[in-house]
């Protein structure tokens, strides 16, 4: 017997057609915002045809938010990493001299 439910893939495109009208609605500088989150939604869609989920939407929409969280704490990890290199760059911030030698004109 076949499956009971279209692939999530196959539920992903039909919900992209679906959605295409908004698209082209959207303002040119955010149709590209647009098709990001359905390629997001795609980076998931092993898991999320591994669940085969009963309303691909949901699982679409949980897809886009662990893509989000994903991206949240790549960029934590950047901005702590800056962070670090800052502190280890200019320790003369924090004595009060400038980076050019000087004394800090107060």
């Amino acid at each position: 017997m076949g499956r009971t439910n279209p692939t999530y893939r196959d539920a992903l495109r039909g919900l992209e057609s679906e959605w295409e009208p908004m698209r082209r609605a959207l303002r040119r500088e955010y149709q590209t915002d647009f098709d990001r989150l359905f390629d997001r939604g795609r980076t998931f869609a092993d898991a999320a045809g591994y669940a085969n989920p009963t309303d691909p939407e949901r699982a679409l929409l949980l897809s886009l938010a662990l893509a989000h969280e994903v991206e949240l704490r790549r960029l934590r990890a950047e901005l702590e990493e800056r962070e670090r290199r800052d502190d280890r760059t200019a320790p003369e911030a924090r004595d009060g001299r400038t980076t050019d030698g000087g004394d800090d004109p107060e």
